[in-house]
């Protein structure tokens, strides 16, 4: 672990890195800060950037750095405006909101920076402990147990799908499935339901379909709906400082939130969100009644629990991502894609055959928080004031660099037409209430999915290997309860109020 730390600083504080990491968080601050323009939009946009750079701890530190960059500054549209910037700050705005509404908003602002910078710094000491336990396992996994990762991985869209929707979820992954059949595998070298396209023949590309499910939407979404162009004013921001009893309120909340936004991102379709919201419930549930009662009005604590969850949370969905191969995230879904484009193989030998990848990415994490919190507390007066840029002004720059990310990725003009026709089936999708996330997820654990699952029927002549291999069989029952737990769980819930509503 000494050895690997050591590797991790001397890649990580090298001039190019540095920069990555202070380019990341910048970028990924402002862009956290515009209402519904998330992390994953604009990874998405920047993954040609990064695979240009040739260099894969680059890439990834400053992908990361736009990740945690854009959680970190969500906050501040969700506090002045209640306009959560990103879905991880949606529970910020319950207490965030009504402080700023008090005149507190620079108060506000540095509970959320100081918060935020305490999640993701505790969250990056736990990666750095509990990351090397999780790889030994590599000497355990083969075929059978990658094949049953990548069930694991994909029956956890549940998490994705919110109240009642696990049946669309399920449909968007099936969708990603077969997407992923398109063109040539490595354990059948020949083309499959191209329709005679030779431009199909390797597949779709992931950086086309990454920027048509998230980017191109995003632009189309606003021009259909121009009341999210709407912005308010950004006003006066002064009074930065905290008291020492609001410290004392925030460092419990800090220290358990940490750790429960920590175990929660590492979770496989889990993520900042689902952390945040229940961040918020556990802190407010286990309050005093006199407490409780602040909760939604401007709670210090109510502030502090969200803002450390989903910062934690976003640390520990590199878990999955660098020791198993499994996206713990949408956001880390795209991540995933953009470390196969650079030839890195995300999983239990990622810190064996690339060590300087593996650690480079969690030490930049120490460097990263430490730029955002000096990055934000001097500067939230002005930041702040990009808010009152319209956000239809921002259509045309998202689709210029929709349309160039996807046709230097490829620099294939067809690629542009497949992007059109595939962002306009991925905007009625969100307008039908259907999650994007678990189809891009389909479409990556796909190929994986697929070639696992034949090294392991050619191995064990058949679907032995699933009561052959123990490991194997406990992973997918693992699987199978993700899946049927949600739905009795939702099934279960309706019959109540059913019952409920036929009482009344």
């Amino acid at each position: 672990m000494l050895e690997g730390v050591l590797i991790g600083l001397q890649t990580a504080l090298s001039l190019q890195n540095i920069a990555m990491v202070i380019g990341g968080c910048l970028i990924g601050t402002f862009i956290g800060m515009l209402p519904g323009l998330g992390p994953m939009s604009i990874i998405a946009i920047m993954i040609p950037v990064a695979i240009s750079l040739g260099d894969p701890a680059a890439a990834l530190i400053l992908l990361a750095g736009v990740y945690y960059g854009a959680i970190f500054g969500g906050s501040t549209s969700s506090i002045l405006l209640n306009a959560p910037g990103v879905a991880g700050t949606v529970a910020t705005s319950f207490d965030g909101y009504p402080m700023a509404r008090q005149g507190k908003a620079g108060k506000a602002l540095t509970i959320a920076a100081i918060a935020s910078f305490a999640g993701g710094t505790i969250g990056a000491v736990l990666l750095m402990i509990f990351a090397p336990a999780l790889s030994s396992v590599a000497l355990l996994f083969h075929s059978a147990e990658y094949f049953a990762l990548m069930v694991v991985g994909l029956s956890a869209i549940a998490a994705f799908a919110g109240a009642g929707n696990v049946g669309k979820a399920v449909l968007m992954t099936l969708l990603g499935l077969l997407m992923a059949t398109v063109g040539e595998t490595t354990m059948a070298p020949m083309p499959r339901f191209t329709m005679g396209m030779m431009d199909l023949q390797s597949g779709f590309a992931f950086i086309t379909l990454a920027m048509a499910i998230f980017a191109l939407p995003e632009a189309l979404y606003l021009v259909f709906d121009p009341a999210r162009s709407k912005t308010g004013e950004a006003g006066d921001i002064k009074d930065l400082r905290i008291t020492r009893e609001e410290a004392k309120q925030m460092a419990p909340v800090v220290g358990r939130q940490s750790l429960q936004g920590f175990f929660i991102g590492v979770l496989p379709g889990a993520g900042a969100t689902i952390a945040s919201f229940l961040g918020y419930a556990v802190e407010r549930n286990i309050a005093s009644k006199e407490e409780q009662d602040k909760f939604g009005k401007g709670s210090v604590k109510g502030l502090a629990a969200p803002e450390t969850a989903n910062n934690a949370a976003c640390t520990g969905s590199f878990v999955p991502l660098l020791t198993l191969g499994i996206p713990g995230s949408g956001t880390t879904a795209i991540l995933l894609g953009a470390l196969i484009a650079l030839n890195v193989t995300p999983g239990p030998r990622l810190m064996v055959d690339e060590p300087q990848v593996f650690w480079a990415v969690i030490i930049s994490m120490y460097i990263g928080n430490l730029v955002l919190l000096i990055l934000n507390l001097p500067l939230i007066p002005y930041i702040a004031k990009i808010l009152a840029v319209p956000r239809n002004y921002l259509i045309p720059f998202i689709l210029f660099f929709t349309l160039m990310g996807s046709y230097i990725g490829q620099n294939n003009s067809t690629e542009l037409l497949i992007l059109v026709g595939m962002g306009i089936c991925a905007t009625i999708l969100r307008f039908a209430d259907y999650p994007l996330a678990p189809l891009l997820i389909g479409f990556i654990l796909g190929s994986m999915l697929e070639d696992n699952f034949a090294r392991s029927m050619q191995l064990y002549e058949g679907v032995a290997f699933i009561w052959e291999r123990p490991m194997t069989l406990a992973l997918l029952v693992i699987a199978a309860l993700l899946v049927l737990v949600p739905s009795y769980r939702a099934r279960r819930a309706q019959a109540r109020a059913d019952g409920v509503a036929d009482g009344d």
